[in-house]
């Protein structure tokens, strides 16, 4: 015998495919939203409907943005020859949040995992090489995460630049190994960030 309504059991489904949410947890979602008027559960579909035909990628980082180019990439104060390379847009919020890096970003979508099929080609390599080889740019900030797969991304990365006429940098202390990025508090960010080191070949 069926002791969830159908259409509560497919919400419930569709919540576990979000990230870190489990069985347990998506029926205590479910359950919240059911129990909430049902014009708070439709401006949250309508809000979810909206997503993907509001968000675009910015031609120039590629952050989430509803404009082109983004917010940061078209403020006339960032200095746009300095460019901190990351993984995840979440990673670009979370170096934001300390106010200390007021370069612009490249976000590469990913990092290399070849047991997954994720090599250069499925990242914003190419993108991030194109606009270093027109000379438009300075320093780049590697802020990649210091786990296996980010280190060995900021390593084939660093192949790439060698001879390049660019000064590549890394995050330095503040950055605990094993530790994703976004996850960092904004005072180790903006640590690691003033601290950041040359990466001599």
């Amino acid at each position: 015998m069926q002791t969830v309504p159908p259409a509560l059991e497919r919400l419930i489904e569709e919540l576990t495919r979000l990230p870190g949410i489990g069985k347990k947890t998506a029926t205590r979602l479910a359950l919240y939203i059911l129990r909430r008027p049902a014009s708070e559960a439709l401006s949250l579909a309508e809000t979810l409907s909206e997503l993907h035909k509001s968000i675009r990628l910015c031609g120039s980082c590629f952050a989430f943005s509803e404009t082109d180019p983004c917010a940061i990439c078209g403020d006339a104060r960032r200095n746009t020859r300095l460019v901190c390379v990351v993984e995840e847009p979440g990673d670009l919020m979370a170096i934001e949040k300390t106010a200390v890096f007021r370069g612009v970003y490249h976000i590469l979508h990913g990092v290399l995992a070849p047991m997954d099929g994720i090599g250069p080609r499925e990242l914003k390599v190419r993108e991030l090489l194109t606009k270093i080889r027109k000379g438009d740019v300075d320093e780049i900030l590697l802020a990649t995460s210091s786990t296996v797969p980010g280190e060995a991304t900021a390593s084939y990365l660093m192949e790439q630049l060698e001879g390049m006429q660019v000064r590549v940098t890394r995050l330095a202390c503040g950055i605990p190994m094993g530790m994703d990025i976004k996850y960092a508090d904004e005072h180790t960010l903006a640590r690691a960030i003033e601290s950041r080191q040359s990466m001599a070949s």
